[in-house]
This record gives structure tokens, sequence and C-alpha cells, in this order.
């Protein structure tokens, strides 16, 4: 590799390195103790340690060239190689295009400035093909060298970054480098002749957690396969902990979260990740999260700077942060003050006070903000300039401000009452007004207590409006939480919620989609339809919006139309109960909007088949309880108990549990604070209940204590009607539970639990994340084995050792290609066999490492054969249950189940012809020939069978649902499925046999017995030939054959070893020219067992045990390496 020309020191240098040659201009040299025997004595184990400790190119290669100025002892570096062979071919390159030219200079200093610029040239010309986009493109070099050189990953793998740090060995910190790429998390070491090499893929990690004790006063830990490893004295721990972070959740969603990976591209091409590209991708995250922007927006500039803030006469410390189409603010001195300023909003952008570095932004509701203290203040002025006339255009000047809904604003269908909006709502119409203005309006003039408070809540809301601003670039303050606390007026709940989640930029800037997709997805008929009809009347069926087809059908459009938007997630059970209850207080289309915001923004990958953002944030929540009520997780005994009783909090926001009008204010918190605000009030309902909690004695009745808990819940300041209200249809003397006013309760949950911080949830998300994950796939490996354990005869740890290979070499298919079809075919809503499967070219790789037969040399046609054999499906895929059985039957199985298999394959389906291969690759089939032979078609007895077979297979019904009807037929078929009868298999024609007899030959060679074996296979073949010949002449005795024994007799002296190959292919060749003149000639499996049962060789051979413990540890270490040598 060249390298950037620096200044060495030769005579400090000559004590590490050996001079191998010499020019007039160049040096060659060789690091001291590579290559000489015995390492080089102590001081070739000294260098070793230098070289993995220190980070400089001449202390990790080998080998280097300087480059000498005459008369000087100063030198200088231009290349290095990790051995002879690349640094040779640099020489010679030197000598034969530099050499000749550097004569004709008169000056050393104009050679050394000649020789510079060519190698930096040289850099220059291999870096404009190179993916390495980083911040120091010669270091990066140097350590990328170093990764490939240690680790020998194929060249795709991606090196991300890598830092110097101690990986912790029992009680001893070894000094190394720690290589983070897209796939493996990699360490290496080499101390005083000890080397530590690591490798650790993304997919395996369970746990990633940094941690600090006694000895270790900062670390990261890594649990991997029940494995744990520190790594620590980090010069940036947190920088490092976090890139850990991402790419561990990059390839777990990547690997197991197919459907997350297939929405964003930026995961999608490996190659273009980089540390900078994680950065800004982490940073841009966390900014749209925090203030609930459409995901694509991407953050482009931070600001420190202050911002006016009128209403309190002060500036407030923050950031300004600017995305493609919004200006965002928040404060970090403590005062909680947050702005949101949509591009689409802003009318002007201005100088002010230019002695203050400031500039002011006004709005279209006549809101102006000052900022001051800008850094370039003059210059980000020009860019928004630039980005609010970019955004001006007519497609973009909406008014987004939500004005409150009243009872004077209901139409005249309305008027009329329910029974003429049901004639209204079956048709494709949405509504425009919620649900709640329409059943229970507003009495202006009757005002009991309730209403009067309620009018002072909504007075409290108008005097913030006035202070702070109204609509969404109004300023947010402690007040406005304050307010929320306390619970939101009914007539300003639609239009708040719409404004504190973000739904109200998402409708903004998709003006007419909700109507477009209504009028699309009605009337479609998938399984997410179906179930959606199931599931309406169970939806709030005590409220009246939902007991006439108003609230029905405005319910149904909208959940069809959002399973319609998002197939991947279609419809979910819990969906129905939210969607419910946002109907209730916002329009359809505004309703529509806020289920977006929550499905695939606030509670990410909840709504999905496994539920995983769920699972998750019950995990952060039993972490969270650990934490803040240890009194409680010392009784418990399980604490899976908490994940079960609280999964419905989670998805439905607590609705399910609690009275309507109460959990309308859970709702209230959730859309302002996020998840935080659940996690808060989960503590506090366990706090509240923690007496009663440690006295139960069982689960059973834990769940009692809280639904009881939950039952006294109310909401004394509800201005909804008696009727509505579920809390009060409960009379005090139901329940001995004292009354428990959910302001209280919720109030108590901030003051209690208020400091958990959003940064500190979403850290605990991703780390949980990986547990959850890798719970799953737990899950999904002990049914699997369970269900294929019944049918082989491997103990269940070899089983366990054969499916972590099988997974393992389903996900090497994956790395390092982006459009794997493994990968397409990953569904993790399948039943747990099909989840994973693997192509014809990666059971090549396993068969080669597991195999008996693997030393066989025909071995890839073997494979090739075993895998059409067991693709039965005709998709080009297998599982591991008929990778399992098959494996059974070579390892475990009866003489006559292996001669039964090598039968199977060499007639079809399995058998096709592979003599289409180029006589210098032998029996090795290409990637490609292997791949067009797994995929042909073969005609055979059993096609018909099989197309019936192919008819009756699952079918996806919709949008990527199973038809799970069809999976349990399919099973119980299997179960019904008589074991096969010999007599029912095909008889195998001339060819075929032939094949058949030189896999025989193939498979005995390096035999200990292979001299009789070969003397066996050459009587089996002429008996069988004579068995054939007597039964021919039987059936047509007039009619004379022409023996063909005389042409494939053997010789009775086997051959020698010298002759052993040429003399078998030209037996074979001999019979094959006999053999194609006839066509009639075939071979039934009884006669070819019966014949070879007579050669007690034979029957050794085939019974003769091979221990599959050894195999799997060699294939364990082997794996990777046969798939970077593929």
């Amino acid at each position: 590799m060249w390298l950037k020309p620096e200044e060495v020191l030769l005579k400090n240098a000559l004590k590490l390195w050996v001079q191998e040659r010499s020019n007039q201009y160049f040096v060659l040299q060789r690091r001291r103790g590579y290559g000489e025997e015995g390492g080089g004595g102590l001081a070739g184990l000294l260098v070793g340690t230098l070289d993995a400790v220190l980070d400089s190119t001449s202390k990790v290669a080998p080998f280097r060239i300087l480059h000498q100025t005459p008369d000087s002892q100063v030198y200088w570096s231009i290349a290095c190689g990790s051995s002879r062979e690349e640094i040779t071919e640099h020489w010679d390159w030197l000598e034969h295009n530099v050499m000749k030219t550097l004569s004709v200079f008169d000056s050393n200093e104009d050679i050394t400035s000649f020789v510079q610029g060519k190698i930096r040239g040289l850099i220059a010309e291999e870096g404009k093909g190179s993916f390495v986009k980083e911040e120091d493109p010669e270091k990066f070099r140097e350590g990328l060298m170093k990764f490939e050189k240690c680790f020998g990953l194929p060249e795709q793998e991606k090196l991300v970054t890598y830092y110097s740090c101690s990986y912790w060995k029992g009680r001893v910190p070894c000094q190394g480098w720690l290589y983070l790429s897209t796939n493996f998390l990699s360490f290496y070491s080499f101390l005083l002749g000890a080397e530590i090499k690591l490798i650790i893929s993304w997919d395996e990690i369970s746990k990633l957690e940094k941690t600090s004790n006694v000895i270790l006063t900062e670390s990261i830990h890594v649990c991997s396969r029940g494995e744990d490893h520190y790594f620590s004295m980090f010069l940036h721990i947190s920088e490092t902990f976090l890139l850990m972070e991402q790419l561990a959740n990059y390839a777990v969603r990547r690997l197991f979260d197919k459907e997350t990976f297939e929405n964003d591209p930026v995961l999608h091409d490996p190659l273009q990740i980089t540390k900078r590209g994680l950065e800004s991708r982490a940073h841009s995250e966390q900014f749209s999260a925090f203030f609930r922007l459409p995901k694509e927006e991407t953050l482009k500039e931070v600001h420190e700077c202050f911002l006016w803030v009128p209403f309190s006469h002060y500036n407030t410390h923050g950031k300004m942060c600017i995305s493609e189409n919004y200006i965002c603010f928040a404060s970090q001195d403590g005062s909680l003050c947050s702005v949101i300023i949509p591009l689409r909003e802003v009318t002007g952008v201005d100088k002010a006070d230019p002695a203050n570095r400031g500039v002011s932004i006004s709005t279209k509701g006549k809101t102006a903000f000052r900022f001051t203290e800008v850094r370039d203040f003059e210059q980000l002025v020009a860019k928004l300039r630039m980005k609010c006339n970019a955004t001006s255009s007519p497609q973009h000047i909406i008014n987004t401000e939500v004005a409150a809904s009243s009872a004077s604003d209901i139409p005249k269908d309305f008027d009329a009452g329910p029974s003429k909006m049901s004639q209204r709502d079956n048709s494709k119409t949405v509504s425009t007004e919620a649900l709640m203005t329409v059943y229970h309006p507003q009495d202006a003039e009757n005002l009991d207590s309730k209403m009067l408070k309620e009018k002072m809540k909504e007075q409290s809301w108008n005097i913030l409006f006035v202070e702070r601003g109204h609509g969404v670039s109004m300023f947010r303050t402690k007040k406005t939480r304050d307010l929320v606390v306390r619970g939101i007026p009914e007539a300003l709940r639609g239009e708040l919620w719409l404004l504190f989640s973000g739904a109200v930029n998402d409708m903004a800037s998709n003006p007419g989609y909700y109507t477009e997709l209504v009028e699309k997805s009605l009337g479609t008929c998938t399984l997410a339809t179906d179930e959606i009809e199931r599931d309406l009347r169970r939806s709030l069926p005590e409220h009246p919006a939902f007991q006439s087809d108003t609230g029905i059908s405005a319910l149904r459009r909208v959940l069809t139309a959002y399973a319609y938007r998002n197939p991947q997630i279609g419809y979910c059970q819990a969906m129905n109960i939210l969607t419910s209850v946002l109907l209730l207080y916002a329009k359809e289309e505004e309703a529509f909007w806020l289920l977006v915001a929550v499905c695939e923004r606030m509670l990410p990958d909840y709504f999905n088949r496994r539920i995983i953002g769920a699972l998750v944030d019950q995990a952060v929540f039993e972490e969270l309880i650990r934490v803040h009520l240890p009194q409680l997780t010392d009784h418990m005994t399980d604490m899976t108990f908490f994940s079960s009783v609280s999964l419905s909090w989670f998805l439905t926001l607590f609705i399910s549990v609690l009275p309507i009008e109460s959990a309308v204010n859970v709702v209230d918190c959730f859309f302002y604070d996020g998840i935080k605000a659940i996690l808060q009030l989960g503590l506090a309902v366990l706090e509240y209940n923690m007496e009663k909690l440690l006295t139960c004695k069982d689960d059973a009745e834990a769940v009692t204590v809280l639904n009881r808990f939950f039952d006294s819940v109310t909401n004394k300041d509800s201005p909804l009607p008696p009727a509505v209200q579920q809390g009060s249809n409960l009379s005090d003397t139901t329940s001995d539970h004292p009354k428990v006013d959910i302001t209280d309760l919720i109030r108590e949950s901030n003051e209690r639990y208020g400091d958990i911080r959003y940064e500190d949830v979403e850290s605990m998300r991703c780390r949980n994340r990986l547990y959850v994950i890798q719970t799953l796939e737990a899950t999904t490996k002990q049914n699997v084995l369970r269900v294929v354990s019944q049918d082989v005869k491997f103990n269940p740890n070899d089983l366990e050792e054969l499916y972590e290979l099988f997974k393992k070499e389903h996900f090497l298919s994956c790395y390092w290609n982006v459009n794997s079809p493994v990968l397409q075919h990953h569904d993790a809503s399948l039943p747990y066999l099909e989840q994973y499967r693997i192509d014809c070219q990666q059971f090549r790789v396993l068969c080669h490492l597991l195999s008996p037969w693997s030393h066989c040399a025909n071995r890839d046609s073997l494979a090739l054969w075993t895998f059409r054999l067991m693709d039965e499906s005709s998709d080009c895929l297998i599982n591991f249950k008929q990778f399992a059985c098959i494996l059974d039957t070579m390892y475990n199985g009866s003489f006559t189940d292996k001669l039964k298999l090598l039968f199977k394959l060499h007639i079809p389906p399995a058998f096709t012809e592979v003599e289409s291969l180029s006589p210098s690759k032998g029996g090795d089939l290409s990637k490609e020939e292997l791949i067009h032979f797994s995929q042909l078609s073969v005609s055979s007895v059993g096609d018909s069978l099989e197309s019936d077979s192919l008819k009756s297979s699952p079918e996806k019904v919709g949008k990527g649902k199973v038809d799970i009807q069809a999976y349990l037929k399919q099973w119980q078929d299997e179960l019904l499925k008589k074991e096969e009868n010999i007599k029912d298999l095909p008889r195998m024609n001339q060819s075929q046999f032939i094949q058949f007899s030189k896999t025989l030959y193939n498979l005995f060679h390096g035999d200990p017995e292979e001299e009789l074996l070969y003397r066996a296979i050459a009587v089996v073949t002429s008996l069988l030939l004579k068995m054939e010949e007597v039964g021919r002449r039987l059936q047509s005795p007039t009619s004379p054959v022409k023996s063909p024994v005389a042409i494939v007799e053997v010789p009775a002296e086997s051959p020698r070893k010298g002759q052993e190959e040429s003399s078998s292919e030209q037996a074979e060749d001999s019979r094959a020219q006999s053999l194609r003149g006839n066509h009639e000639w075939s071979f039934a499996f009884e006669q070819i067992l019966a014949s070879l049962l007579n050669e007690p060789a034979f029957v050794r051979f085939f019974e003769k045990p091979h221990d599959i413990k050894v195999k799997i540890e060699s294939a364990k270490n082997l794996q990777l390496k046969a798939r970077i040598s593929v």
C-alpha cells in the first residue's frame, strides 16, 4: 500500500528493521522477527508487541519501502506491505517506472519532491473509487490495512472506525485495537507472543451497556452467546458506545426486523455507512423525535444562541436546530422552553440588532421570534431567506392554525342527529367533526359545577395562547406542561393533540391525502380488513358514538385507510381502541394523522406482527422498576409478571384499563411527553399499590389488586354525561378501594418520576431492543428444535449447534449482499420453521463443512442433487428441518436408509446432468452454475403430484398475510404421511446408474478398505447387468441381446494406486458406450440393495459410525473462511 511520505530517522529504526534490498534511491526493509524461525527471539516478541499497541503503519506492516536522499540521514516512508509479494510488486513498479526518471534531476531536493508528488498522485488515484470517506483518510487507510491483515474478512466488509482500548481477559487487561465494521465487532492484541483475536457479529450480541466497578472505572460490556466481554480505557467512551449501539441496532434491524429495514433507504447499502454518517444520523433521529417532526427531516445546522421570551422578559439560552423545513429551539438553562417554527409559516427573516448578532423571524400568526448571539448570523439570514422562498410555493401555503371546534360550527347534516349522518357515513364521505361534538354538545346555558371548572380550564388555556402564541409555533414551557397535567379541556383536546404530537405537520404537508386514501382503500378485501370488521363493534361499545353507523363508519374508514397506507403494519389489535378515542375528540382526517404519528413515530414497532416496540418498552419499564421500586423487585420472584400485566397499558395508553373519562387525561400527557408519560404513570400505579402488592402470594392476586385500583380511578372534573362515564357507573359500595382522582395520580407521577430524562429512555430502548430481539430469536430456536428433534437422532446439543450454523449461514449471505434473496424471503410472521431458509449456494458451503461424504470428488454435484431432493416446493430454498433430516440420514441412518438416499440423489427430481463444465474445473461448480442447475425443473413421474402439492401449499392472502388454515392442513397431512415404501421408488436408467457407480467410486477413495470396495463395485455392477440381461431374455426370448457383461467386467485384481482413477473412468466410459444403444436398461432399488448387501465391505463402509461433533467444531472455525473463499 502506498503511503503519504513521512520522514523517518533511519539511525533509530535500524534496531527494529532489517534491510533486504536497496539501490541509489530506495530501500526495502523487513520488520525484525517477521519471517524468522522462532519469531526472532526476544527482539521479535518486543517488536510484535509494539506493532499491536502503537498506531502507525510503519509499526504495523512487516515490510516497508523508504525513499533515501543521497548523503542524508533523513529517509521518507512511501510504501508498506503485509506480505513479501505485495511489497515486491511495489518495488518492481518503482524500478521500472521511477528509477530511470530520477537520473535526469540535478538536485536531491528535486528528486525528493518528484517522488513525493508521484506517491501522492498514486494515493489519490487509488482513492477515487474508494469508499473511505473519513475526516483523516491517511490514518484511516492505515487502520483499514491492519484490519484486513488481522482478520481476513471479505473486501466488502466496511470498516467504520477503530479505537485503542483494553480487552479484559479475566483480571488481566490486554491492550489492543477495537475495530467496528458493518457486521462485526473485532479486537486484536499481540503482547509478548500472546495473540488475542476476537470477532463477534453484531447479530449475536444480546447485551451492550456501559458499566463500572471497582476494577473497571468505566467500560463497555458486550454479551454474545452467553459470553461476557469487557472493553475499557477508551479515550472517548461515550462516542464509542454510541457508534456500537448504532451498528448493533443497524444489524438487528437489517437481519431480524425486515419491515423496518425495507422502509429505511439509508440502511440499505452497508458500503455507504461511515462514522460521520452514523453520528449525523443519530443527531437527526434525536432531533426529529424530540420535536415530533416527520422522520424524513434531517438536522442540517445547530447554533447556540439566546431566544427572547416576551412574556417573561428575558433571554433563554439554548440551541437553534435547523432542518429542511423547520427551525426549532430548545432551551438548556432549565426553563423547559421550546419552539417549533415550520418554514411554511415564516413570512420574513431579518437581521435584528447587529451588535448582538440578532436574527428576527416573523410568522403568519403575527409572532416574531428574536434570536441573539448567533454565530455567522448574516449567512444564516441569507440561508433562511432562500429556504423560505423555496417553501412558499402554492402547494405549501396552507393555514395550519387549527381553530377550536364549537357547537355552533356543526354543519346542517349534524343538526338532524345521528340518524341522518348514518346514511352519509356509509358512503366515502369523510366526517368533518369530532364525534364528541355531535353526541355531547356543550350546553352553554346549563352550567353546573363541572362545566364551570371546564370553562375555567378553557380560560387558562386562552390566557396561555395570548401570552405564548396559538398554533404550531407557540412557546412550550413548564406552564404548558402544568396545564396538560391538569387535563386539556374537551373543546381544545383534538386541536392540542394534533399540535403536541406533530400530526399537524404531516397533515399540512399532505393536503387531500386522506380523502384520496379513503377512496382507494374502501372496498378492498384483505386479512387486515377482515380483522377490522371483526373488531369494529368491540371498540368502546358503551359509548353512544360507536353504537351507531356514524362512529362505526368513521372508525372503519380510518383503520382501513391506515392499513392501505402501511401494509407492513396493516391492522393490529389495540389500534381500534386507540382510534376510537382519537375520533371522539378529533376530526376524522385529524384522527388518521394522529394514528400515523402514534404508530410510526411515537410508538415505533408497537403495532407490527411481533409488537417488538411494546416489548422493548416493557423491558425499559422493568429496568425503571428495579431502579425506583427495589422493594417490589425484591419481593417478586419473576419480573415477567410486570410484562404480562403492563402490555395493555402500553398498547392502549391505559385506555383499556381506565374509565374513558380518566384515560383521555393520560392520552393528553402522552401526546405532550411521549412514552415517558406512560412509564411515569406505570411507576406511580405500582407505588400507590406497593403495600398490597407486597402481601400478594401469587400473580393472580396481584392482578386483582391492580384491577380493583383501576376501577376506583375517577375524574371528578370530567364534564361528560354520567351515561358515558365508565367510572361513575360504579357505586361506592361495590368496592372498598378509596377513589383516586386521575389528575392527582398524574401530578404525583410527574413529581416523583419527572426526573426521568427523554435521552435516558431512548438509551434504554436501544439497549433493551437487542435483548428483546435475542429473546424472540431464542424462542424461535426452541420451537424449531422441539419440532425437529422428533424426527432426528442427534442429541439436543448437537442439534442446537447445527441450528446455529444453519442460521449463521443464512445471515452470512445477507452481510455483503444487499439484495440477498434469503433476506428478501425472511418473514417473522411465517411459522418458525420457515423463518430461516438457505439457498443452494449456502447449502453447498454447509454440506462441505458437515457432510461425512464431503471428501467425495464430485461433492458439488452431490450437494446440488441433495438440495434438489429437499426442495420439494421448488422455490430454491430449504428450511432447517429438511437440512437436519438429510444430515441425520447420513450420520445416523441404517445401511438401507443411506443407500436409499444415494439412490434418490441419482434419479429425478434430484438428479440432473452437470456435464457442461469445463474439464479444467474438475468436479467443482461455480456459484452461477450451481444456482442454474438448482433451478432446473426435471420432468418425472411425480411432477403432477408436486404441482398438486404446490397448489395446495399455503399462499399469502392479502398484503403480507399468511393463510394459517392452509399451514395447519399441511401440518396435518405431514403427520398422516406414511413412511416411504422402497417399492414405490422409480427405476434407475443406464446413465443414472453409471453416475451412481461413479459416486460410489468417489466415496470409497481414501478409505482403508478402498481396494476391497472397488472390487465389490465391479462384482455388483456385473451381477446387476447379468440379472437385467436374464430378465430381458425371459421377457422376449426370441430377440437376441448382446451381453454387455464382457465390456464392463473388471479384472479380478483391483487397480493399483497409480491407476485407480484412470481404470475406473475407462470402465465407466466403456459401459456408457455399450448402453447408449439400448435405452431400456434400468434397475430397481431392491435389486441394487440386494446386490450390495452381499458385499460385507459395502455394509461396513455405510454402517461405519461418524462423529458429527468433530465436524461441528471444525465448521464453527471454518464457516466464515469458507464463505470468504466462495
